[in-house]
């Protein structure tokens, strides 16, 4: 008689190569995992997570991991009456409610996807992360605010001081190249708008690939100018930007 599956770990439980997750053959392994003799176990550091009979375990390798007063940019992808789930480029869920969302009163009942809705991009704070990982966010900052069009690019959340540069001087490097408003996240997504986006994409990438190499100034700027030839674009008001400026 085949033996009785059973889960032996929660939604979100933070589990080590090895650990037994499930045992049995309801489960089914997905990525992150793998099944031997009749076990469901982890091949890396990180969080479990179910769908139906479906487990994977996202790894916290090199992730973005939110703390308070974290300037990201999310993706809203689903919605309540009183609250949006935000995508962060995390494992980790995270909420807006509409009081950290809408400066004035909003009556029960009113549809708030009339203020963000499923698919818009927002620059955000980080408000709060509680012990179990539930993150609140707040778009009480003046930096909040909805992006409109433009294109979302994604690098390792551990590479952003460097995209950024000292003082954000990497930053307003491509953007002088390049004309584009550019937002920069601390969970890794950077919102990039204007005439040259696709250069604007390829640098940020060029700095994530050589971010461990010395020089990368210089050979950032050797790039812009061989993409450019020289001809530079009209500069975006620089109050626009909006990016957090850090050093590396």
């Amino acid at each position: 008689m085949e033996a009785k599956s059973e889960l032996l770990v929660r939604e979100r439980a933070l589990v080590t190569p090895g650990d037994v997750i499930a045992r049995g053959m309801e489960y089914l392994p997905g990525p992150g995992t793998y099944r031997e003799n009749g076990e469901l176990k982890s091949k890396v550091l990180g969080l479990v997570r179910l769908k139906e009979r479906l487990v994977t375990v996202v790894s916290l390798s090199g992730v973005y991991v939110p703390k308070p007063g974290d300037g990201i940019i999310g993706k809203i992808s689903d919605m309540s009456a009183t609250f949006w789930i935000v995508d962060l480029n995390s494992p980790y869920d995270a909420l807006l409610n509409i009081s950290e969302a809408v400066p004035e009163f909003v009556e029960h009942g009113t549809d708030i996807s009339i203020y963000y809705d499923i698919g818009d991009v927002i620059y955000v704070k980080v408000l709060s992360v509680s012990r179990t990982k539930n993150v609140s966010l707040t778009m009480n900052d003046y930096r909040a605010k909805k992006l409109l069009g433009g294109r979302l690019l994604t690098v390792t959340a551990t590479k952003v001081p460097r995209v950024i540069g000292r003082e954000g001087s990497m930053i307003e490097l491509i953007k002088k190249y390049t004309g584009c408003l550019i937002t920069v996240g601390q969970n890794g997504v950077i919102w990039v708008k204007g005439p040259n986006e696709g250069l604007a994409a390829r640098t940020v990438h060029l700095i994530e690939r050589e971010a461990h190499i010395e020089g990368l100034t210089e050979r950032v700027t050797e790039f812009l100018e061989n993409e450019t030839k020289g001809n530079l674009p009209n500069m975006p008001p620089a109050q626009e930007s909006g990016e957090e400026r850090e050093s590396d």
